[in-house]
């Protein structure tokens, strides 16, 4: 404390030795050793985001977290996103309490904002619109003021859901086993597909196809199962996110296929029978001929084949009508099937979207959650440093109180001096 009087007066170039001082020279001595005391704290300021990899999906919008601790306004700062390691790697900059992004990096330009009311409490976060599978990689939020800086990096994951996977039959062998086909598309980054049986037991796709348009991947796998397996079930997954579909394999699935080879082979066995009609008038038209039959018992013989000609004729027009009917049976059941298979899959379309929105209910309840705890903890470090402050606002009065006293010690012993003098 001594050595500190002796600094400040040795400022101001006094002496020990002289006969007293003055009037002024006491005041301002006074105001120096107060404001000498008076311990000037420079702060230190951190950066901080997440700890993990922000989630975004495909479409829509995503807020990158930064902000300054302890919270303190960066109204009066320089505020730059960045992709580090690119070229060209600006993606927001807020300078001079505005954004100048004129050398923002193209596919950002009109995506990007910082919400200005929250700049106010230490708050930089960074929404981004509309994301893309380009944005996924790491971003780094700089602060800048005039004395001070500080960054901390983003690393920013997307995810893009595709549509609900298709399983289409591309048909059966006499073994009555199924060649089932699961195909998806749309997806970011790349799913992994899987067929499952009805207890959940993954099984071994025969052939797997992924093809990668622009930015988004497609998946087709296909397997063979035997009809009395039951519920086959075709998931594509990322990390986050899934869809799945499921097709019912029983007995009863193959009847519309059963029914219309059935119809097919009955009239296939009904033109056999016409043509072997046909055979047999022919063949005893070559024996009437070689037998030498006369001409009474030939005619008679003829018109008998004649008339036995006509039925065939108007029974092969009958199995040919019936044929036709048949044909338009089997193409009726064919229609009806692909009628259930397009209203079963609307219906499992609508199921995964409900599936989807609670999904996304959920993570919005999570999310009010966590800013509801974040908010609080934001409230108690507020009164904690208010008390901080209310304590070192009392340390201050006390160590005034005691340099006052001290002051005026050193007044009176100098004012004896000057009367022992």
């Amino acid at each position: 404390m001594i050595s500190h009087l002796f600094t400040l007066l040795r400022a101001v170039n006094v002496e020990f030795k002289l006969p007293c001082l003055s009037n002024m020279k006491f005041i301002c001595l006074t105001l120096l050793i107060i404001s000498g005391i008076t311990d000037s704290r420079s702060e230190e300021y951190d950066v901080v985001g997440p700890e993990d990899a922000v989630l975004a999906v495909a479409g829509e919008d995503v807020i990158l977290p930064c902000s300054l601790k302890p919270n303190t306004s960066v109204v009066d700062m320089r505020v730059e996103w960045f992709r580090p390691g690119l070229k060209d790697s600006l993606v927001h900059l807020y300078e001079d309490h505005e954004d100048r992004n004129t050398d923002q990096i193209q596919s950002y330009r009109g995506r990007t904002e910082l919400i200005h009311q929250e700049l106010q409490r230490g708050n930089a976060s960074l929404k981004l619109s509309s994301v893309r599978a380009s944005d996924e990689g790491y971003y780094k939020c700089f602060i800048q003021s005039k004395s001070w800086y500080d960054d901390v990096t983003v690393d920013v994951r997307v995810e893009a859901v595709g549509r609900p996977p298709l399983i289409t039959v591309d048909g059966f062998d006499h073994s009555e086993r199924l060649h089932l086909q699961c195909e998806s598309e749309g997806w970011y980054p790349e799913p992994y597909l899987e067929w499952l049986n009805s207890e959940g037991v993954s099984l071994t796709s025969e052939t797997t196809e992924t093809q990668k348009n622009t930015d988004r991947f497609t998946v087709k796998h296909t397997i063979t199962v035997h009809h009395s397996v039951g519920k086959i079930l075709c998931r594509v997954r990322l990390k986050h996110h899934m869809l799945e579909t499921q097709i019912v394999t029983s007995s009863k699935s193959f009847n519309p296929w059963r029914t219309s080879v059935i119809l097919s082979l009955i009239a296939v066995a009904l033109i056999v029978i016409a043509g072997m009609l046909i055979a047999a008038v022919v063949c005893k038209n070559r024996e009437l001929d070689n037998y030498g039959m006369s001409t009474v018992d030939r005619k008679q013989e003829l018109d008998q084949l004649k008339n036995e000609n006509m039925t065939n004729q108007k029974e092969c027009k009958v199995l040919q009508n019936k044929i036709s009917r048949t044909q338009q049976e089997c193409k009726k059941l064919q229609n009806e099937i692909k009628e259930i298979q397009q209203e079963r899959n609307e219906l499992l379309k609508n199921e995964n979207m409900k599936i989807k929105e609670e999904l996304h209910q959920q993570e919005k309840f999570r999310k009010q959650e966590e800013l509801e705890k974040i908010r609080k903890q934001k409230e108690l470090e507020k009164i904690r440093k208010q008390q901080e402050l209310e304590k070192i606002r009392q340390q201050q009065e006390l160590e005034k109180i005691r340099h006052q006293e001290e002051l005026e010690r050193i007044r009176k012993q100098n004012g004896g001096n000057c009367l022992l003098q």
